[in-house]
C-alpha cells in the first residue's frame, strides 16, 4: 500500500509487510519483465530495468529470479509477456478516496477481481476521473531519521529537484517531480544520507482523517485490493491520527 500517512506504519507493526514477502516479490518480477520487454536486457542502455533490479535486490529478490524475468521480458526463452496497466478508481469509508494501480495479463479478471474486491469490502466503485483529480504523480523518497533533521535533508535535495520534506513521525519524506527523482537519490547517496524506499507514486493534494470504526474498515478493504495478483499499488488520501492507530493496536 502506497499511501502518505502514519497508517502506514500500523501495517508495519502488524507485520503485513513480512507475510507478504512472496507477493512482493511477484510484483517486483513483473516491473523487471515489462522494463526489459519495453528497452531490452541490458541494463546499461535501460535505465527502467536497472532501477527496477535495483529494487529487486534491495528487497530480497533472489538474482536466478532477477535473471530469469530479465530473459523472459526481453523475449530470449520464446515466452510473451504481455501486460497492459489499468488504474481503477474508488471511494472507502467516509469519503477516503483510493487509486489502484493493476498490471495485468487478463483485463477481463483484473476488472472482475478488483470490482469484487471493492463491493465486498465496503467500497465503491468510483467514475473514472472522480477520484484521480485529488493525486498528483510525484516522486517519493522514504528514508529513515537516523539523527538527522529536516533542514540536513532538505540541504541535501534542494539543489536536486525537492519540492518539500515532510516529518512522518519516525521518518522523512521527500517529494519530488517524477523526472527528478534519480538526481534525489544521487544527492542523498552524495551525501551519505540512507533511504528505504523511492518511487514515483499518486500523492494526494489533501488527506481525510478517519475514525476508529472508519480506520477499520478501510484497511480491511486496502488489503483485499492489496491481496490481489493484478493490484501493483493502492494509493490513498486516507489518514489516521496516532490516537486511531493506537486503538487498532490494541485491539
Amino acid at each position: 500500500m502506497s499511501g502518505h500517512s502514519k497508517w502506514a506504519t500500523t501495517k508495519h507493526k502488524k507485520a503485513i509487510i513480512d507475510s507478504r514477502r512472496a507477493k512482493s516479490f511477484a510484483k517486483l518480477i513483473k516491473n523487471i519483465e515489462v522494463a526489459a520487454r519495453m528497452g531490452g536486457p541490458d541494463l546499461a542502455g535501460n535505465p527502467g530495468l536497472e532501477l527496477a533490479v535495483t529494487k529487486a535486490k534491495k528487497t530480497s529478490v533472489p538474482n536466478d529470479n532477477i535473471d530469469r524475468a530479465i530473459k523472459r521480458g526481453a523475449g530470449l526463452t520464446g515466452e510473451v509477456v504481455d501486460y497492459t496497466e489499468i488504474m481503477y478508481e474508488a471511494r472507502g469509508p467516509q469519503g477516503s478516496a483510493l487509486l489502484i494501480e493493476c498490471l495485468t495479463d487478463n483485463k477481463n479478471r483484473a476488472a472482475s477481481e478488483v470490482r469484487l474486491a471493492i463491493s465486498r469490502n465496503g467500497g465503491t466503485i468510483a467514475d473514472p476521473g472522480s477520484v484521480s483529480y485529488l493525486f498528483t504523480r510525484k516522486g517519493v523518497v522514504n528514508l529513515p531519521k537516523n539523527g538527522l533533521s529536516e533542514d540536513d535533508v532538505l540541504m541535501a535535495v534542494l539543489d536536486a529537484g525537492a519540492e518539500e520534506v515532510k516529518d512522518n513521525g519516525e521518518t522523512f519524506e521527500i517529494h519530488s517531480e517524477p523526472g527528478d527523482l534519480q538526481a534525489i537519490r544521487e544527492a542523498l547517496k552524495e551525501a551519505g544520507i540512507e533511504y528505504d524506499t523511492d518511487e514515483v507514486e499518486f500523492v494526494p493534494s489533501m488527506q481525510v482523517e478517519l475514525d476508529v470504526d472508519g480506520a477499520r474498515k478501510f484497511l480491511k478493504l486496502a488489503d483485499a485490493l492489496e491481496d490481489l495478483d493484478d493490484v501493483q499499488n493502492v494509493y490513498s488520501n486516507a489518514d489516521l491520527s496516532d490516537e486511531v492507530q493506537a486503538a487498532l493496536e490494541s485491539e
